[in-house]
Parts: structure tokens; C-alpha cells; sequence
């Protein structure tokens, strides 16, 4: 909640200023507020900001494995900043360590889960319509200008009967479940708990709780990653879990790295019990040159940029707006990390 009676000292980019200054304004109405640049509270070493809004730009190329010296510097104003009530972040994930470390201090964290959800969904699909018609082998095939028909044991499977287990059934697994089911295939979402009243997203989804996933697994031709890490999701994907697949079934992960058993996914890819991978997240990232996972002809690999879209900056900086709104009005803000 915010005094109203003190002006509030709002931290973002100069980009996000230039983009979203006049926005701002009409959200504070007649409350006064300033806004920070960025760059110029961290050439200052100025740390009396209220709100904080990381966009993007902010984060750049760096990972939360790899944190460019300049995001070091924002992260450490951050940390130093004893007047920091709330930030809001551009991911659907708060799972960095400066956002732990600052939801421990008693910093409200909210994300903007649903901005890329379309976009994410939409991905995970190209990779699982890419994986089922075996583009990676005709890739491979067209760069030494072989005609292979598809014939035989290299006849594709049809995709409708087929069974997509997906892992979180937030914004991403809904929009995905419900591409799926237009293409014919059964759908298995794995949640925290039932809900007492299905939503109008979940018609003809299979339920389970992370407690009783594993049975569903024998029957998973498709076991699809969508959900947050945490002490839960940390590992879920382990030898077990994969040696319950059915042999030729394949690996979709868009969530978060730590969410798999890197070693054993490289072994159950190496023995050919799984059938292949797209995988955009991984235990460290940039995924390291010497990891065998580049060198699979089954896997396909992105730089975690399943997420990324033109539209997404508009859409974080809504959820932003509407955020700042509610501080501004007391109310409740979406997306609150717990």
C-alpha cells in the first residue's frame, strides 16, 4: 500500500520512461510522483526509490546464471534501496535470486505472467509439430541434398490420439492444452490441486496433482514443460519420471532448466528411450558449447527465447500500469509473488 500524501519515486529505464512516461501520469491522476531513470540512479548511486518496473531492456542478454556487470549494478541498487516497497518484473518467473533476496526483505514482487502466454504456447507447438513431422532429420537431409521418402520405420505418427501431458496449467499450459485438443490429441494437465469448479479452459482435460503425475506418465506421448520452479517443479523431471515415458516419446520444455535432470535427459536421448527434445530452457544458461545436447539430431535447441515477441513490451507494460492503478488505489496487485 502507498502514502498518498508523499510523492512516489517510480525506478525504471529511460526507455520505459520515454515509452511510458504520459501513461504513468494519467494513472496518478492528481498524486505527484517522479520518475527515476535507471541510468542515472545507478551513475548516482541513488537508492530512495519506492516502486521499481524491470522491463526487458533492463535484463538484456544476461541470465540468471550470467549477470552482465551492468544488471549487477541495477540488482545491487535494488538490494541497497531500503525504501523499496514493490517491483514488477517483465517474466512470468521471479525465480532470479535478486528477487528472492528482495521478497525476503519484504519487497512485493509481481510478474507479468499472461503477457507472453499466446507466444510461448504458440512455440511449444511449432516444436512439437516440427518434432512429430521430423523436421530436424529432413533439415539434416535437405543440407546434403538427400531424397529420403517418408516411409517405413521413418513414417510419422498421426498427431490426433496421441496424449500431451503438460506440467502447469497456468496461462501458457491452458492456451496450449487448448491447441492441442484442436488437433485431435488428449490432454493430461498436472496442477497443485483440483479445482472444485472446472473452468471453461479445462473441458475434456484430464486433472492430476504433482502427488499422483507419475501415473499418467506410461501413457505421455508428449510430456510438456509449462510450469514455475519451485521446491516442487526443482528436478520433477528426473531418470524416474523419464524411464516411465514410453519408449519414443518426446521432451517439450518451456518452463525453466532446473525443472529437468539435465544428465539423465542426455542419457534417456543418448539410449534412444526418449525420441527427442525442443527445448528452450536449460540448468545453465547459455547452455554450455561442450553439452552433448547440441550435437543430437532429435533435439532442437533455442537460446530461451520462447517467450519473446514485439508485442510483449506493450503487454508487460499494461500489466504494469494496471498494477501501478491499483498501489495507487490500494487494491490488491495482479500477479503477486507469495
Amino acid at each position: 500500500m502507498s502514502d498518498t500524501n508523499a510523492p512516489l519515486r517510480i525506478l525504471m529505464s529511460q526507455q520505459s520512461v520515454d515509452r511510458w512516461g504520459a501513461s504513468v501520469a494519467a494513472v496518478m491522476g492528481r498524486r505527484t510522483f517522479e520518475l527515476i531513470p535507471l541510468e542515472a540512479a545507478v551513475a548516482a548511486q541513488r537508492t530512495d526509490a519506492d516502486v521499481a518496473f524491470i522491463s526487458r531492456e533492463v535484463t538484456g542478454t544476461s541470465t540468471k546464471h550470467e549477470i552482465h556487470p551492468a544488471l549487477q549494478q541495477v540488482y545491487e541498487l535494488l538490494r541497497q534501496s531500503q525504501s523499496l516497497r514493490w517491483v514488477h518484473i517483465h517474466s512470468a518467473g521471479a525465480d532470479r535470486q535478486i528477487y528472492l533476496d528482495l521478497l525476503a526483505k519484504g519487497v512485493q514482487v509481481t510478474t507479468s505472467s499472461g503477457a507472453n502466454a499466446q507466444v510461448v504456447a504458440t512455440v511449444a507447438l511449432a516444436g512439437i509439430l516440427a518434432l512429430a513431422r521430423r523436421f530436424p532429420l529432413l533439415w539434416a537431409e535437405q543440407q546434403t541434398r538427400q531424397w529420403i521418402p517418408m516411409m517405413g520405420a521413418r513414417m510419422p505418427r498421426d498427431l490426433p490420439g496421441q496424449t500431451a501431458t503438460i506440467v502447469g496449467w497456468g496461462p501458457i499450459g491452458q492456451k496450449l492444452g487448448g491447441l492441442l485438443q484442436a488437433l485431435g490429441m488428449q490432454v493430461v494437465a498436472v496442477r497443485q490441486q483440483l479445482a472444485a469448479q472446472p473452468s471453461p479452459a479445462s473441458g475434456g482435460v484430464e486433472m492430476v496433482t504433482f502427488e499422483s503425475w507419475t501415473q499418467v506418465l506410461p501413457k505421455t506421448d508428449w510430456l510438456i514443460l509449462a510450469c514455475p520452479l519451485t521446491a516442487k517443479t526443482r528436478q520433477l523431471v528426473n531418470a524416474s519420471a523419464l524411464a516411465g515415458l514410453p519408449r519414443g516419446a518426446h521432451l517439450i520444455n518451456v518452463a525453466r532448466g532446473e525443472v529437468v535432470d539435465e544428465p539423465a535427459l542426455v542419457s534417456a536421448l543418448q539410449s534412444g528411450h526418449l525420441g527427442g527434445a525442443f527445448l528452450d530452457v536449460f540448468a545453465h544458461e547459455p547452455l554450455p558449447s561442450n553439452s552433448p545436447l547440441w550435437a543430437m539430431p532429435q533435439v532442437m535447441i533455442t537460446p530461451h527465447a520462447a517467450g519473446h515477441s514485439d508485442g510483449n513490451e506493450t503487454r508487460v507494460g499494461q500489466i504494469f500500469l494496471d498494477n501501478l492503478r491499483c498501489w495507487n488505489e490500494g487494491a490488491l496487485l495482479r500477479n503477486s509473488v507469495n
